[in-house]
């Protein structure tokens, strides 16, 4: 198991240990004595392992690996997986089990199907599910649990593996097939499908592209073809970490913490194609299925049936890659004068506009607390400083809650230049690579646990220590997950944890507000986060104002070997802009 994941240039397995796993940890440890590359990195909770093991699958494009014992150590882990499945996050789940012949005599920590069944809890969010029985099927249920898991649709796969056949002698020394062959990702695309879809565009008077989160490794493709159309795109809240918001063919977010200026730009008569590429078309891509995208102007483009059963009413639907299907669409259209199209390229000073008119600050909906300098900091001016603060390159992470919403809205980068080339700070991809699905911005939408991007962000940094990472989340995710930050000091990395201290579970909170619910569970008890990540090992800044942010030393920060929390007093009355998700609260749609 180790050569294979070393031949995949897999670097580390998340996990806790524990008897049941033990022999793996055995295994890495030796392998490390004699010169391996594959370390293992220690979680405090199994769910953090997990969503580390996410972290680093977003980043490297590789395979994510978590690791747990039997019993709690496994179902620790399934919050987490199933947040890998819902985003088709590529993992390999490893649980350990007590030996064969104890099956069903109530050992210690036992999962088995004889009692606490972990195989049946893994079968509906997992893409490959199976028992490890005998020896000799390791290798071939395990090749088969890492092609289910990088194959469209990609997810975890679980791999449940008793003490005692994990103790068998291998039969082998080296891995006799080789993974990058095996694991090559297809350039699937049907020629006479990419044919009807270029006379739809051919015809078309004006189209507006939605960008999904699966066009992580398209983008550049899916920018030309609509700077060569002047086709303007808007972006699913997943997708918004893909593009610069600084591109001039760019309108904003659609959905959940959306922009009014995307919904304003899919109304507008004059367009008769919206392009919908690498989206699952589910509530937060399309603002609660919202009608000015779902009806019969919609041409889905995806690389898996999952999500194009979800838009029947669309008027054409093209199943393949994504990168070789645009790839082709820009081969046969031709260039116009390059004289007429704006480019996100060029140098200007900040504040200027680009030549269609559009700025970011267009979408937002507040300006004035965008600007503002109250003290509390407003959450709109604490976006706006984060992104002014934190050099090229940056990796962002937001946590469930109003945390991503706000940066969703609000956040915008330092680089302008995403989308139109790899990022700085990317590393090499090793054997058995998939592109990643990464971007500036990353946010876990669908299952949405709170706590997601505290362990992601370990993974990121974990995956490339070349960048600062900067995990956003609010007081109630750090008080479920913030243990984890002692895993950044433990391994020396620079993740950046910057807390909105409201004293509530911000979006409990304002969404019973906005509903007329009754005001009840949402009060949190007042928490120094600051203290809590000094107690650690950590570094920890108390923030009020912007003058207080403008005030923090970054470079120091950004080099600094651990991880910093800045805990944010944020004005708890301003209203996150979630209006897509109450209406579908409210509505049952």
């Amino acid at each position: 198991m180790i050569s294979y994941l070393e031949q995949m240039g897999v670097e580390y397995v998340f996990g806790v240990p524990g008897g049941a796993i033990e022999p793996l940890y055995n295994a890495i440890a030796r392998n490390l004595r004699h010169g391996g590359n594959l370390n293992q990195i220690v979680a405090r909770h199994e769910a953090g392992a997990a969503f580390m093991a996410d972290g680093y699958a977003r980043e490297t494009g590789k395979i994510g690996v978590c690791v747990a014992t039997s019993g709690p150590g496994a179902t620790n882990l399934l919050t987490a997986v199933a947040t890998a499945y819902s985003n088709n996050i590529p993992m390999l789940v490893i649980t350990g089990q007590p030996a064969l012949p104890s099956f069903g005599k109530q050992t210690l920590q036992e999962s088995s199907c004889t009692g606490i069944d972990v195989l049946g809890m893994f079968r509906h969010c997992t893409r490959y599910n199976s028992l490890v029985s005998h020896p000799q099927q390791l290798e071939c249920k395990l090749l088969a649990a890492l092609q289910h898991a990088t194959r469209s649709p990609a997810g975890p796969v679980h791999l449940s593996i008793p003490v005692d056949v994990f103790r068998a002698p291998a039969t082998k020394r080296a891995p006799p097939y080789d993974m990058g062959s095996l694991l090559r990702p297809a350039a699937l695309i049907d020629p006479d499908a990419v044919e009807t879809l270029r006379g739809i565009l051919a015809s078309a008077r004006k189209i507006l592209i939605l960008v999904g989160n699966g066009c992580g490794d398209s983008i550049h493709s899916i920018l030309q073809f609509a700077q060569i159309k002047g086709a303007t795109f808007i972006t699913t809240s997943e997708g918004k970490g893909l593009v610069s918001p600084q591109h001039p063919l760019y309108r904003g977010v659609f959905g959940f913490g959306g922009h009014a200026t995307a919904e304003e730009a899919s109304h507008a008569p004059s367009v008769d194609v919206i392009l919908a590429v690498g989206t699952s078309m589910g509530e937060w891509d399309t603002g609660g299925w919202n009608a000015s995208l779902l009806n019969g102007r919609l041409v889905h483009i995806a690389d898996t049936e999952e999500h194009l059963a979800r838009t029947p009413m669309a008027r054409f639907h093209l199943r393949g890659n994504v990168r070789a299907i645009f790839d082709r669409l820009v081969e046969r259209i031709p260039e116009p004068d390059q004289r007429n199209v704006p480019s996100v390229m060029g140098a200007r000073a900040p504040g200027d506009r680009p030549a269609l008119g559009w700025h970011p600050s267009d979408a937002l909906d507040s300006m004035d607390a965008y600007c503002s300098d109250a003290t509390p900091i407003k959450p709109q001016r604490l976006m706006k400083e984060l992104g002014a603060l934190f050099p090229h390159g940056t990796r962002f992470l937001a946590d469930a809650g109003n945390s991503i919403a706000w940066a969703i809205h609000c956040l915008e980068p330092r680089d302008r230049r995403m989308g139109e080339r790899r990022m700085s700070g990317d590393r090499p991809r090793g054997p058995g690579k998939r592109r990643s699905a990464g971007g500036w911005l990353r946010l876990t939408s669908q299952f949405a646990p709170m706590g997601w991007a505290i362990g992601a962000a370990i993974g990121t940094a974990a995956a490339n220590p070349d960048v600062p990472v900067v995990c956003i989340t609010g007081d109630g995710s750090m008080l479920m997950n913030g243990q984890e930050l002692s895993v950044a000091v433990a391994e020396q990395q620079c993740v950046i944890f910057v807390v909105l201290n409201d004293g509530a579970l911000g979006m409990v909170k304002h969404g019973q507000r906005l509903c007329g619910a009754e005001q009840i569970g949402f009060a949190l008890p007042p928490t120094d986060f600051a203290a809590i990540s000094r107690a650690l090992g950590g570094r920890g800044y108390t923030i009020h104002s912007a003058a207080d942010i403008q005030a923090l030393d970054i470079k120091s920060i950004c080099t600094y070997p651990g991880p910093t929390l800045l805990d944010v007093y944020i004005d708890p009355e301003e209203v996150p802009p979630i209006g897509s998700r109450l209406r579908v609260l409210q509505e049952g749609v």
